[in-house]
């Protein structure tokens, strides 16, 4: 067992904590670009880890209650037979050096989508925030199903998709669910979906055990790490260090030489730093602003006549 890839699986299992995202979206990227896995056992071995990675995130939003268990049904019914269609869609496009190419575009295009939503979900947090009571969701069958569908043919090609992708559609589909409740919707629904699509890839001989072994060495305390972390780690900070990653993930499985790489990377750093910044100086002057409006109460109190 490589040391190094399970030190790689700790750090993704430590993101997905904190996070609930950002399993499959980082790891296969990172098992094809450093460790130089085939794209196709990249993506089967990344499934299966995951198939085992979720439940725990899941079971601890589970017992908060933080799962719209009818949202679960619906995403489901659609996901799990579509995410197997995927992966028989990857095994007729044709075998060798296409299906890993044609998987390569389609798992950059799928972290690019991941990007975007990742900083939709952040840009629509600092406008509305995520506190208040759960309010009543109708649950809506068939573009939820529809969204299922989508998501676990993605899921099933790439991998990617279980966390960030539908987790940005339910809030263009439901808006007003709360933060908690979307992350956690979305991982219990993940777990059958990453199943089926895990079997998918075994029946087909691209499941490769050492390597979803060696990942979930790593990866399982990962998680619980970033689960006992995430009420501490502030979640614009990871928020912005998963899109980076992504970004330069996605442009290199495009084949952006390095240098540009870079670049891009540098520049959405210093956005990201700028924008954590503004947020930081707005949230201190509100705090400031409201610790000095019972002083401004008690100055205008104080003008009048003192009652004896």
């Amino acid at each position: 067992m490589d040391p190094l890839l399970a030190f790689a699986g700790l750090g993704v299992g430590v993101v997905v904590g904190l996070t609930g995202m950002g399993g499959g979206a980082l790891m296969t990227p990172i098992l094809v670009l450093f460790f130089g896995v085939p794209p196709l056992a990249a993506v089967s071995s990344d499934l299966a880890a995951s198939a085992v990675m979720k439940p725990f995130g899941g079971f601890v939003h589970a017992r908060r209650g933080s799962v719209n268990w009818g949202l679960v049904r619906w995403l489901c019914l659609g996901s799990v037979p579509s995410a197997f269609l995927g992966v028989l869609l990857m095994r007729a496009i044709g075998d060798g050096d296409r299906v890993q190419d044609v998987v390569r575009v389609a798992l950059g295009v799928a972290l690019l989508l991941a990007v975007a939503g990742l900083m939709i979900k952040a840009y629509r947090k600092d406008e509305t925030g995520g506190a208040g009571a759960a309010p009543a969701i109708r649950v809506r069958p068939v573009p939820t199903l529809l969204l299922g569908a989508l998501g676990g043919l993605v899921v099933g090609m790439t991998s990617v998709g279980s966390g960030s992708l539908i987790i940005v559609i339910l809030l263009a589909l439901y808006p007003a669910l709360r933060p908690r409740d979307l992350v956690g919707t979305d991982l219990v629904q993940a777990i059958p979906l990453v199943l089926s699509a895990a079997l998918g890839h075994a029946l087909f001989g691209d499941l490769q055990l050492d390597l979803a072994a060696a990942v979930l060495i790593g990866s399982v305390p990962g998680v619980l790490i970033g689960a006992r972390l995430s009420a501490r780690a502030p979640a614009g900070a990871v928020r912005a260090a998963l899109i980076v990653v992504l970004l330069a993930s996605s442009l290199k499985l495009f084949e952006v030489p390095t240098d540009l790489v870079l670049l891009l990377v540098a520049l959405a750093t210093a956005v990201a730093v700028a924008e954590g910044v503004r947020r930081r100086g707005r949230t201190s002057g509100q705090a400031r602003g409201g610790a000095d409006e019972p002083a401004r109460e008690g100055a205008e109190s104080g003008s009048g006549v003192v009652p004896r």
